[in-house]
């Protein structure tokens, strides 16, 4: 329906000229986005409990999608290789997301929920779940790239994904969601950005070993900060990478928050501070993706006859 109407009126005639809404979903698309960066403690049950209240708060401030950081429920338990932490691990779905469910129904937000999923008796997932704004889970992504460095001896705990990459529709936007190391590899963006991701989460946990230098740390940081907007740019969507904050690991490790969200072109709209919790809501407009794609049209110059070398490892003569 049109938002309102001229008259003009001439001696013998009466014309009406109708305007449009200049916010209809033809010229824009907006969606509210909430980031969760909170510190950790050992005991899930209050880690969880702790997330909801940063989801209602987030609501309350007009979240539609509220996105946590990756395995949220414990402390980042892969800086050991200890077996008495696979019992953090849980089923998914299962009680956790079955209280983020009824809460994803109760303030009608979608919640992308990183957890630690038990498989099967011996087999282990980095998995993050989607919850839609009716309480519907809508499926989970297992993270594919799996690191292996000091304080971070993922392969221990977490079997490689084999779901391939995914993407979800939920009731406000069409998601992909990555996992953190995967946000170092511009293949997975690029799939996911291919099947369809208007806004492509990163729920992430990384920060800065004391014992480094001040250059080392800023330099790490610019990197991982550097390759998530280029994910934006070459893909052009909005990036959202919501990192956990705080000392751990008996203070070797400090997570250095810095959760941010760019736009398609890489610009930064919303970046948290390295040492504070935070919750923060933005409005983005998903249209701008077409206006970025448009003027900068990399995925209409793709010369996709000539990537088939990128399925090697490496390229040589073996």
């Amino acid at each position: 329906m049109p938002l309102c109407c001229l008259r003009i009126i001439n001696q013998n005639t009466v014309r009406i000229i109708y305007f449009c809404d200049l916010n209809q979903e033809t010229l824009s698309k907006l969606v509210k986005v909430g980031t969760v960066q909170m510190s950790c403690t050992k005991e899930p049950k209050e880690n969880l409990a702790k997330a909801i209240v940063k989801i209602r708060e987030a609501a309350a401030k007009g979240a539609q999608i509220v996105c946590l950081q990756e395995l949220f429920t414990s402390l980042y338990f892969c800086d050991v290789e200890d077996y008495e932490n696979f019992k953090l691990a849980e089923a998914i779905p299962g009680p956790s997301t079955e209280s983020l469910s009824s809460v994803a129904k109760e303030l009608g937000v979608v919640i992308i929920a990183s957890l630690f999923e038990k498989r099967a008796e011996g087999i282990y997932h980095n998995t993050t779940a989607v919850l839609d704004a009716d309480g519907k889970y809508l499926g989970k992504y297992r993270k594919m790239h799996i690191p292996d460095d000091p304080a971070y001896y993922e392969k221990f705990y977490f079997t490689p994904g084999d779901l391939g990459y995914k993407v979800f529709k939920t009731k406000f936007a069409t998601i992909g969601i990555l996992i953190c190391w995967d946000q170092w590899y511009p293949e997975a963006s690029r799939i996911t950005a291919l099947m369809g991701a208007e806004i492509m989460f990163y729920p992430t946990a990384i920060g800065w070993a004391t014992s480094q230098d001040e250059a080392t740390n800023t330099e790490q940081h610019n990197a991982w900060e550097t390759i998530q907007r280029s994910h934006s740019v070459a893909n052009g969507v909005h990036v959202v990478s919501v990192n956990r904050v705080g000392f751990e690991q008996d203070g070797v490790m400090k997570f250095w928050g810095g959760s941010f969200i760019t736009n398609p072109f890489g610009t930064i709209l919303y970046k948290a501070s390295h040492d504070q919790e935070e919750v923060n809501v933005l409005e983005i407009d998903l249209k701008k993706t077409d206006s970025y794609r448009t003027h900068w049209p990399f995925l209409r110059d793709r010369r996709i006859d000539s990537y088939q070398p990128i399925t090697k490892r490496y390229i040589d003569e073996d």
